[in-house]
């Protein structure tokens, strides 16, 4: 079956929401990297993105989920099947120290809306980009904090279309990892129970992070956030330093002079030069100290054809 036959189908599936054939992901992703998707899909009510999941289920088309595209490499060639685009599931809502947040919204409002709700525990999410689905997945976590220290439940759909909530340790939150991305589940919310605070407290922590985030990290320059997971024992961003790979890379993509730990499309680069430069620090680091550097990124969709 063709991407126009899925494009028809799938038209008669979304009212509420929008649908568009051979979109380009660049759009959509941090980087500003990211050839075609053959579809992407905005799902407006979750029904709508329950009936998508179901349907590529039952005509085996590819699925990727996509919410802020901050933690995501998307290749040159693009992604075949659907993108399914959550930015139309963007509530936040507080009751008491309770927060429930959907997929699509960004993890920075949330810690802003705990912040204006004098609400205390999101303050280390303050400068995080991406949204509340795809921190829920990597367990995300800065300046100490970690989702894991703040959620309770999470409502989830696997690959059949299946709805379902999964407690705190039903979750299996550990450093960049859960059982969401173990088993290729779509966070649809989450529900985090949070402190009530001192406001300013809560504000000066919020603002004393912000200057550190924009003091030390390439905010200036599109970029997958950092790269690379923490060695045990160790800081990714030290290793690569300490190797003298600051300001190479490939074509438009080169390692951070500001923060070794992340890489920046500099000027017009592609995903295969960001991809080749991630692969230069991992071969770099592995013979100067022996360390085989994790991605944290998340690397998806097909080379570019000749």
């Amino acid at each position: 079956m063709s991407k126009h036959r899925w494009f028809e189908d799938l038209n008669t599936k979304i009212q509420n929401g929008w649908l568009l054939l051979d979109e380009p992901l660049n759009k959509y992703t941090k980087t500003r990297l990211g050839g075609k998707a053959d579809i992407v899909a905005a799902p407006g009510t979750m029904e709508e993105v329950q009936a998508v999941v179901t349907y590529a289920y039952e005509q085996n088309v590819p699925i990727l989920l996509l919410g802020n595209g901050s933690n995501m490499v998307v290749r040159d060639g693009g992604v075949r099947g659907i993108v399914i685009y959550m930015a139309n599931f963007n509530h936040i809502e507080i009751t008491g120290d309770k927060m429930v947040a959907e997929a699509g919204a960004h993890i920075i409002d949330a810690s802003r809306a705990a912040a204006k709700a004098c609400l205390s525990g999101l303050e280390f999410a303050c400068g995080i980009p991406g949204s509340i689905g795809g921190a829920m997945a990597m367990n995300a976590g800065a300046y100490g904090g970690e989702i894991k220290d703040i959620i309770t439940r999470a409502t989830v759909m696997d690959n059949t279309g299946k709805i379902f909530v999964l407690s705190k340790d039903e979750l299996e939150l550990g450093y960049r990892k859960s059982i969401i991305t173990e088993k290729g589940y779509y966070v649809l919310s989450a529900e985090f129970r949070l402190t009530p605070g001192v406001q300013r407290d809560i504000d000066l922590t919020v603002a004393d992070l912000t200057f550190q985030r924009e003091s030390k990290q390439p905010l200036e320059y599109p970029s997958a956030g950092s790269v690379f997971k923490r060695p045990p024992g160790n800081f990714a961003g030290k290793l690569i330093q300490d190797s003298g790979l600051q300001g190479k890379g490939f074509g438009g993509a080169e390692v951070s002079t500001k923060h070794a730990g992340f890489i920046v499309n500099k000027k017009d680069a592609t995903a295969t030069d960001y991809i080749r430069t991630i692969q230069m620090v991992k071969d770099e680091v592995k013979k100067k100290f022996g360390i085989e550097l994790e991605m944290e990124v998340k690397i998806v969709g097909e080379e570019l054809s000749e």
